[in-house]
């Protein structure tokens, strides 16, 4: 389709446009997605239909990015389409958009500067039928203003896909026919006979590395009884077999209410809580649900420590992040060790964002806070456990957070109109289940949402029944935490460093760093302390040792205080001249003694009373306009004497 097609909607006063036909026209299509001054070319990822298995690529290409917080959002907007005009199988089309909440209303694609107030920040993607995609933040929500928000973000979503249907109707391509693998029926039929109780049995195993291995022997058997040598038909029988593996967990747990290890479906798998298990780190926890098990780890560092993050929104500084580590060992595979994946990349950031809302003020915990959460044994829910574990070993650092976090994940089997939901989910049926919903927050709320679904979306019902179970399960497993440690430790680890901050005046700041830093040097040196200086005048002292911190807190406020009209000061002589003596009163503060104020006798030369570097004692008797003070040694004398007398 070489002419160029435009739709476009008005999305809360500013133009949403999709445009086909003028770029990328060799691509099997393209999108080309304005809003605001924000642009983003899509090239042709869920919804394929079942047997579609040629090579897919999508590229989302950023060619301007404006102030309005939606480049992710015209990337799925801009896949869509890109899929939708193409000869591309698929399901779509697909909407998306971020909701935000101001002043107790919903806005949709709230601004940077609107999301730093929004109590909630959700990302929802769907069709034009149901949802099919949740990403969000929230600052303990309920679960009724949630369900809100998503009803809110869905009118939104109809509305973006259909212009996305209307584009397809002006400038879509003919799809292509799907040539899909199809297993011989009385090959199936073969299959079941072979495999069905055997599979119905293994199924139940409790343990999950059992049962991973039932099931394979199960299916080596079948592929060597029914297949031999025949690659293709192999290919058929395992294909067979993991269908019918799907069918009988799922069948178990409609028809009798039982899942693979025993549970019910609203049941939570054992927990178990420890924190300080690490002797020398700031704060340590182990969480174990299940055969799921996360060692969390709470380091405390000072502003020096912050992340700098440069992006497409501009350069910000973190200080709170959380890293999540999947090793190979936790699932008993063997893998060479790498750098993070996306599974790495986005358990940490889900996770992040459920325990952020709980972090304290950087007023009022002036600390870098990192967390790194290493699996130890995964079967299902890891990203959870870190979560919980991300909590312990928080309060077990002495972290005043708001209030503690759970996490949990819910699951879903839907069979025709049975509808059956999974509190804590196993791998597996995080695997051959419909749904992937994880929830976290506190007893009051929730903090993070995230739900990926492997049906044509979710309706209303099942998500408030989802909700509510996820609450009731969170609530349970806080308890079980609580368990461990209820609450923050009063006292930082011995091992944490003691940041404490003061705030200068700004004119005082060159004071305090001296000439090509030579003051500040000292004090570090003097102290050990580490400090930094902000340009609005605050300072930050961090030491593992309170001592040094506090001496070097010492030494600063001696160098900014300012000399008082009648206070007696210790200072020291620096400089000798005829008609008296310049004393150092405070760092970088000089005032002179002249030579009548230096004893009550008369004194004919300086250098018989004092000597330069000499202690000694003297009044501030006045400080003129421009600065100047003047000093008396003999009036600071007869004070000290009247005092004694």
């Amino acid at each position: 389709m070489n002419t160029p097609v435009t739709v476009a909607l008005d999305l809360r006063g500013r133009g949403l446009s999709i445009e086909t036909g003028r770029l990328a026209k060799q691509a099997s299509g393209s999108a080309l997605v304005r809003y605001g001054d924000s642009v983003l070319l899509a090239t042709a990822t869920a919804l394929f239909p079942d047997g579609f298995y040629c090579e897919t690529q999508v590229i989302a290409s950023v060619l301007s990015a404006g102030e309005e917080n939606v480049i992710e959002l015209l990337g799925i907007i801009g896949a869509s389409a890109a899929l939708s005009v193409s000869d591309i199988p698929f399901d779509g089309p697909v909407g998306a958009v971020r909701v935000g909440r101001l002043d107790g209303a919903f806005v949709v694609n709230p601004t940077l500067k609107e999301i730093e107030q929004s109590e909630l920040n959700m990302v929802v993607a769907g069709t034009r039928e149901a949802i099919l995609m949740v990403e969000g933040g929230a600052s303990e929500v309920s679960e009724a203003d949630l369900l809100a928000g998503l009803g809110f973000a869905h009118e939104e979503i109809k509305r973006i896909v259909g212009i996305q249907e209307e584009l397809r109707s002006q400038a879509g391509k003919p799809k292509r026919p799907i040539a899909s693998v199809e297993v011989d029926p009385a090959l199936r039929a073969d299959v079941e006979r072979a495999a069905s109780e055997r599979l119905r049995a293994a199924v139940v195993v409790p343990d999950k590395m059992e049962r991973q291995k039932a099931v394979d022997e199960i299916v080596e058997s079948a592929v060597a009884g029914l297949a031999g040598e025949d690659e293709s038909r192999g290919r058929q029988v395992r294909i067979a077999c993991h269908d019918l593996e799907k069918k009988e967990m799922r069948r178990m747990i409609v028809d009798r209410g039982v899942r693979a290890d025993g549970r019910g479906s609203s049941q939570i798998r054992p927990i178990s809580s420890e924190v300080g298990v690490l002797p020398r780190t700031h704060g340590s926890a182990v969480f174990t649900r299940g055969e799921t098990q996360s060692l969390v780890v709470a380091t405390l560092g000072t502003s020096d420590d912050e992340q700098r993050i440069d992006a497409l929104e501009g350069q910000r500084y973190k200080s709170f992040m959380l890293h999540y580590n999947f090793p190979p060992f936790s699932v008993g595979e063997v893998k060479p060790l790498r750098g993070p994946g996306r599974r790495e990349v986005g358990h940490g950031a889900l996770a992040e964002r459920a325990l952020r809302p709980v972090i304290p003020e950087k007023a009022d915990f002036p600390y870098t806070i990192r967390i790194v959460s290493d699996i130890l044994e995964s079967n299902g829910s890891s990203s959870m456990a870190t979560v919980c574990g991300g909590t312990l070993a928080l309060m077990d650092a002495g972290v005043p957070i708001k209030a503690p976090v759970a996490g949990i994940a819910m699951g879903l089997i839907k069979e025709g109109n049975d509808v059956v939901v999974l509190s804590d989910i196993l791998g597996v049926e995080d695997h051959l289940g419909d749904m992937d919903f994880k929830v976290t927050g506190t007893s009051r709320g929730v903090t993070a949402v995230q739900i990926d679904t492997k049906i044509a979306g979710l309706g209303w019902e099942v998500l408030t029944r989802a909700l509510e179970q996820a609450r009731q399960g969170r609530i349970h497993i806080l308890g079980e935490m609580a368990k461990a440690i209820a609450e923050p430790r009063a006292d930082l680890s011995i091992h944490a460093p003691r940041i404490f901050t003061m705030q200068i005046r700004t004119d005082k700041i060159r004071d305090v760093i001296g000439s090509g830093g030579k003051v500040i040097r000292g004090i570090i040196e003097q102290t050990g302390a580490k400090i930094d200086v902000e340009d609005s005048g605050l300072i930050h002292i961090a030491s593992v040792d309170e001592a040094a911190a506090r001496k070097a807190m010492e030494i600063i406020t001696g160098i900014v205080a300012d000399a008082e009209v009648g206070k007696i000061y210790l200072g020291k002589v620096r400089k000798i001249m005829d008609f008296g003596a310049f004393v150092e009163i405070l760092p970088g503060t000089d005032g002179l003694v002249h030579i009548s104020q230096i004893a009550e006798h008369r004194v004919e030369k300086v250098s018989d009373e004092l000597k330069e570097g000499e202690e000694v004692l003297v009044k501030v008797v006045e400080i003129d306009r421009a600065g100047k003070i003047r000093l008396s040694r003999k009036e600071a004398l007869r004070e000290k004497a009247a005092q004694k007398g």
